[in-house]
């Protein structure tokens, strides 16, 4: 079988990352978020503390909404000053998910993973959204948390994916043209968002009822 991947960009508290473990655990497939800097870590010799310092980072700074470092694919030579740059620091990450997409079928959420492999031939890019609101509600029970804290951090988190995305890769988070599938996840619950996914991969990999996934 060829292996695949699904790419998940998803608004602050729309369920992306619940809708990628379902996905992950119906095709028996590894999900990938933050355990990319680990392996870029590994991949680079650059210390993994340094691929999360940079990520803290960048939430606090207007780097990503007065500049661009859109990614082409080169790496940063050890012996050069940006050797640890945060361009550099993502180029790591985007050689990490190609390598894996070589070797296996994963789920990705983040990491602008829907541009770095858009050039492969199974990939699906799933773009997880749902109104401000329903987003609040659910930041306010899954943290136990208040409307006001709620309302702080889905609006930052939502402020730094977009600005991370546009940096990295030029285009705008929230384009439809960039994705496959669109959801708004006020409208399905989490599992049949996932069914819905399933559904237009199963399709796009020629998958039949009863087939080995």
């Amino acid at each position: 079988m060829d292996h695949f991947v699904i790419t998940i960009t998803r608004r602050c508290g729309s369920g992306g990352m619940s809708i990628g473990r379902l996905l992950a655990e119906h095709y028996g497939v590894p999900v990938y978020d933050n355990k990319i800097l680990t392996l870029a870590s590994d991949d680079s010799g650059i210390s993994e503390q340094l691929f999360a310092d940079a990520d803290e980072s960048m939430k606090q700074s207007l780097l990503y909404k007065v500049s661009r470092g859109v990614y082409k694919g080169e790496l940063i030579p050890p012996e050069s000053d940006d050797f640890t740059s945060n361009r550099n620091l993502f180029a790591y990450q985007a050689k990490v998910m190609k390598e894996l997409a070589k070797k296996e079928s994963y789920v990705v959420i983040g990491r602008a993973a829907d541009y770095v492999l858009r050039d492969l031939p199974n990939l699906v890019r799933v773009y997880i959204h749902a109104p401000r609101e329903i987003c609040i509600e659910r930041e306010m029970k899954r943290q136990a948390i208040t409307r006001k804290e709620a309302e702080s951090f889905v609006d930052r988190m939502d402020a730094y994916r977009q600005s991370y995305y546009t940096y990295h890769t030029g285009r705008a988070w929230n384009d439809a043209n960039n994705y496959d599938i669109c959801l708004d996840t006020s409208r399905y619950t989490y599992p049949e968002a996932a069914k819905l996914i399933q559904a237009f991969l199963d399709a796009h990999m020629g998958f039949q009822p009863g087939q080995d996934k």
